[in-house]
């Protein structure tokens, strides 16, 4: 077998970059490269290693054996380790193994920048490239015209393991994904596809949340180009692609970022910033170039080379706060004397800065729990630069009501309308996710108080009233269908309940809620300011019924829309317009085909000149039960 021959691919001033934490393509670096060299194939190496005494690569090329093949390092004190060995190939199978300088450790590492694993539980690296043939040009031209702010964003949140499985419980790979999810999303209307993390993990039962390979599409489901295949055929049909991005912490198993050259090299070495004890895992140390480099770098690896439209961080809130999940005497406060995270702030600042100038019309969302200021603002006028945040407390606030009774309902309508007094301080999105369906929380469905009719009436009126609220939407699977177990990441979603009434209604609603977003520019263009949504009137805690109005860019496409959020029947139930004309139902929760009871305005209702909520005009309407009700002023 060749030696390795030195070789490089950094110049003086992509290390130069490095060392100052602003190199945003180290993937091109960094990691197995397939090159050819003085007429040889074979394949570049390179790793970051500043404490190691020496690294070799070990595979099945040379039966894993150290010191066969070690690589050089650089002279420039970058820590970079590299190398080319002739004559390897694509799905050679590889690791570092690296003797640190730290007492003589010698530790057996995948390669932070591989592009392919081993499906686990093997943990090796894989040589591999990323040519593939992409055909969404149509969409990636047009993209901003589909993923801007003031468009339809409605989410259908996919873990891929457990959306659908085929005979023997067995995964659906990449491209049976790509033919049959895709369909699936299309008929359904989402606008975009949200998947929890598909980055190399070890660990099943995290849910892709403790990752390894950083730049790696795990190997469950296939290979690199079986994943491109799906987000192709996503975007042909019209769908974005968001993926889940963890940049808040990564597991300490023996082949990860932990602990890699014999250092705290990637996690922070205070273990009271450098361990997470909720998922008791490693976090990143922000305030380290090299680390921050490397976390850019990876987001813009998926937007660069897999098209992906946008990334959603994860647990945003566990990062800023320096005492998030630790008592007293487990955390310690800032240069200034308080509880965030001035590095996180800086680098999740720069991450979004870095992301919006590099690709046009992609989104960052942020999952935020606290009321951490201007989350989904500029960072040229002091926020992180997020484009939106999560809105949990729209979602703990509105489950919270809808699991009540519906007779206690009118003692706590505060719980649905406090979200207006802060709901346009951030760009939000309403996320009924994955975290409302697990460990003994119940489905969305079974959450629903009263007998089965109740319970799937509730259940259309959470969606429609959802829908209708200001901000873009998130619904996780088998939400839309009326999930009644909780979600199990070992099993397929119960898609035999689609041959039930009650079920199939549920599906048959959200596809015309999504419809409905799409169609109604007064439910999206000012999804984002107080311009675009108006009260009629808030306060019948009596009846336990809302009424509010949804404004567009132009007068004549508002709507008005009214919850009613009792089984009672309301008729002649009186609203104020604001002005002469008629009210035309356009969309109605009840309807038979959702499998409701069916009570409709059918006909055009006459505005009348007789104040009401404080206008000049209001009309009668009959609101069916647990209902959201839309109507167009004509």
């Amino acid at each position: 077998m060749s030696k390795v021959i030195s070789h490089s691919l950094f110049t003086d001033f992509d290390i130069n970059l490095f060392k100052a934490g602003k190199h945003f393509k180290l993937y091109e670096k960094l990691g197995a490269h397939l090159i050819e060299l003085n007429g040889v194939q074979g394949v570049y190496f390179a790793v970051w290693a500043p404490t190691a005494h020496s690294v070799s690569v070990v595979g099945d090329f040379n039966f894993w054996t150290q010191g066969e093949h070690e690589l050089f390092v650089r002279w420039d004190s970058s820590g970079i380790w590299e190398g080319f060995i002739p004559n390897i190939q694509k799905g050679t199978t590889y690791k570092y193994k690296i003797l640190s300088n730290n007492g003589g450790l010698v530790t057996e590492k995948a390669d932070p920048f591989a592009l392919y694993c081993e499906k686990p539980p093997h943990t090796a690296s894989v040589v591999w490239d990323l040519n593939h043939k992409w055909e969404d040009s149509k969409w990636m031209k047009n993209r901003k015209e589909h993923n801007d702010l003031n468009k339809p964003y409605s989410v259908y949140e996919v873990h891929l393991g457990s959306w659908k499985r085929a005979e023997e419980n067995r995964f659906l790979t990449y491209l049976e994904l790509a033919e049959d999810l895709v369909s699936y999303v299309k008929e359904m209307g989402f606008t975009h596809v949200e998947f929890m993390p598909i980055m190399e993990y070890p660990y099943d039962p995290s849910w892709g949340y403790q990752l390894v390979g950083y730049f790696a599409p795990t190997s469950r489901f296939g290979n690199p180009q079986d994943f491109m295949v799906l987000v192709d055929k996503l975007h042909q049909a019209g769908i974005g692609v968001i993926l889940d991005w963890v940049p808040s912490h990564f597991p300490d198993d023996a082949h990860g970022l932990g602990y890699f050259d014999g250092s705290n090299l990637y996690e922070h070495p205070d273990r009271r910033k450098g361990y997470h004890p909720d998922w008791k895992s490693l976090v990143f140390n922000y305030g380290r170039n090299e680390v921050r480099s490397f976390l850019i770098s990876n987001a813009l690896f998926w937007l660069d080379y897999y098209h992906i439209d946008g990334l959603r961080v994860d647990a945003v809130a566990s990062m800023l706060y320096l005492d998030y999940s630790r008592n007293d005497g487990e955390w310690e406060p800032n240069i200034f004397g308080g509880r965030e995270n001035l590095d996180t702030i800086s680098f999740l600042k720069e991450f979004n800065e870095v992301v919006y100038s590099n690709f046009e019309g992609v989104q960052t969302i942020a999952e935020e729990s606290t009321s951490f200021p201007m989350v989904s603002r500029p960072t040229d006028v002091g926020g992180l630069g997020f484009g939106m945040k999560w809105m949990m407390g729209w979602m703990h606030d509105t489950l919270k009501y809808f699991q009540k009774d519906t007779v206690y309902r009118k003692y706590h309508q505060n719980d649905l309308t406090f979200s207006m007094t802060y709901g346009f301080t951030e760009n939000f999105m309403l996320p009924l996710s994955h975290d409302e369906v697990v460990y003994g929380k119940k489905s969305i469905a079974d959450r629903m108080p009263g007998d089965e009719w109740q319970k799937f009436a509730n259940l259309r009126l959470l969606y429609s009233y959802m829908f209708t609220h200001p901000g873009t939407n998130l619904l996780f699977m088998g939400g839309e269908f009326g999930q009644m177990k909780e979600w199990n990441f070992q099993e397929s979603l119960d898609w035999h309940l689609l041959q039930y009434p009650v079920h199939n209604g549920v599906k048959e609603l959200i596809k015309d809620l999504n419809s409905l977003y799409k169609s109604e520019p007064a439910l999206y263009e000012k999804q984002f300011s107080p311009e675009g949504f108006e009260w009629i009137n808030y306060s019948d805690h009596q009846n336990a019924v809302i009424s509010y109005i949804r404004k567009g860019n132009d007068p004549k496409d508002n709507l008005i829309v009214v919850c009613n959020f009792t089984q009672v029947i309301r008729e002649n139930y009186r609203i104020g317009v604001p002005k002469k004309g008629k009210l035309t139902e356009v969309f109605n929760s009840d309807l038979k085909k959702y499998n409701g009871s069916n009570v409709t305005n059918t006909s055009k209702v006459e505005i009348e000149s007789s104040p009401y909520d404080g206008r000049d005009y209001s009309a009668e309407l009959l609101l069916p039960p647990l209902s959201v009700t839309v109507f167009r002023i004509s």
